[in-house]
């Protein structure tokens, strides 16, 4: 008899608001093959990817689809290949875009992209951090090579729409990790709050003239900018708070996008998407799990902490969707968090 589990999933694209917009349903529970773990999901964490492919995205016809891209839980069962882990590890992990995701009592995870939960953490702590670690990392290690340690004395980074979860997260490792001077952006005093608790050395609005604002603290042009969200909006801007032959970075997806701005300072564009590793199975997906590993190990020594904003309750589709319609406002603080199945 086939074992079934308790999933969330959608057959649909609809708003948020709209009550078949996520059901609560069941699945018959996957079994492990190859390198890939089965997880009893404990907490998960939402993400604007989970929003973006609900309302656009529709499965085929009378298939389930089960977002989430951030879980924490424990190994029940692993595939012929796995070498990492075993029953009974407690683990984290963001996933592949192209499975089956965490809202779900059980799921399919390759262990490449595993890492180990940091043992300080609960789950519901935890669930908040890997799919935006894995991002802040890539971005400021990976496609900027920004470099541990003080090789960037004097160097400024600005970070737009910094109180998110990315954003969260990337200005604890810029501050913690480098000596970049972090200049992140928030709207209200309780993101400003956020941030300036995070590390930022300072915290200016993204409702204002961003290059006027950072002269304004004497601080000149800036070597990096990351523009988490509404880059398009901002590109003149970052282009005027950019030093020439500085790096911008971006994780969003603007419509259009005037690359030519870029020219005449001779600026770097570098594009962070955290599934391109799994998508592709590129031959460093294990970095992935390095990376989890270290973060993992720099939250147990007290030199990160999570990024968990917001704890909206058990997982079910109810709770789900106040969830997905919470972050659509785009005033979310850290993450939002859900954990246990009723």
């Amino acid at each position: 008899m086939t074992q079934t589990m308790k999933a969330i999933g959608y057959q649909k694209s609809l708003p948020a608001q709209d009550m078949a917009a996520l059901n609560d349903i069941e699945l018959p529970t996957p079994e492990p093959k190859g390198q890939d773990l089965l997880v009893e999901v404990k907490a998960i964490a939402v993400n604007p990817v989970d929003t973006k492919i609900r309302a656009n995205v529709e499965p085929e016809a009378n298939a389930w689809k089960v977002l989430g891209w951030d879980a924490a839980g424990i190994v029940k069962a692993v595939g012929e290949d796995v070498t990492d882990y075993k029953p009974g590890d407690k683990v984290w992990y963001a996933g592949d875009l192209t499975r089956q995701g965490s809202n779900a009592e059980y799921q399919l995870v390759d262990e490449r992209i595993v890492g180990r939960k940091p043992e300080s953490l609960d789950f519901a702590a935890a669930a908040a951090l890997p799919l935006t670690a894995i991002t802040a990392w890539e971005m400021l290690f990976d496609r900027l090579n920004i470099q541990q340690g003080s090789a960037h004395e004097g160097e400024k980074l600005l970070v737009i729409g910094a109180a998110g979860g990315v954003g969260s997260i990337l200005v604890q490792l810029a501050r913690q990790l480098t000596n970049l001077t972090v200049i992140a952006t928030a709207s209200r005093p309780e993101s400003k709050a956020w941030l300036e608790e995070l590390g930022a050395h300072h915290v200016i609005s993204h409702k204002e003239s961003l290059s006027e604002q950072v002269q304004a603290f004497g601080l000149g042009e800036v070597d990096h900018v990351v523009s988490l969200n509404q880059t398009e909006a901002h590109l003149d801007e970052i282009v005027k708070a950019l030093k020439p032959q500085g790096q911008f970075g971006l994780i969003d997806d603007p419509e259009a996008l005037n690359v030519r701005a870029l020219k005449s300072k001779c600026l770097s564009l570098h594009w962070e998407f955290m599934f391109t590793r799994s998508m592709y199975e590129t031959d460093d997906m294990s970095a992935q799990q390095a990376l989890l590993n270290q973060v993992a190990q720099l939250i147990d020594q007290g030199v990160l902490k999570s990024t968990l904003g917001l704890h909206a309750g058990a997982i079910n589709a109810a709770n789900l969707r106040q969830a997905h319609e919470q972050l659509e406002t785009g005033s979310t603080i850290g993450k939002i968090v859900l954990e246990g199945f009723e």
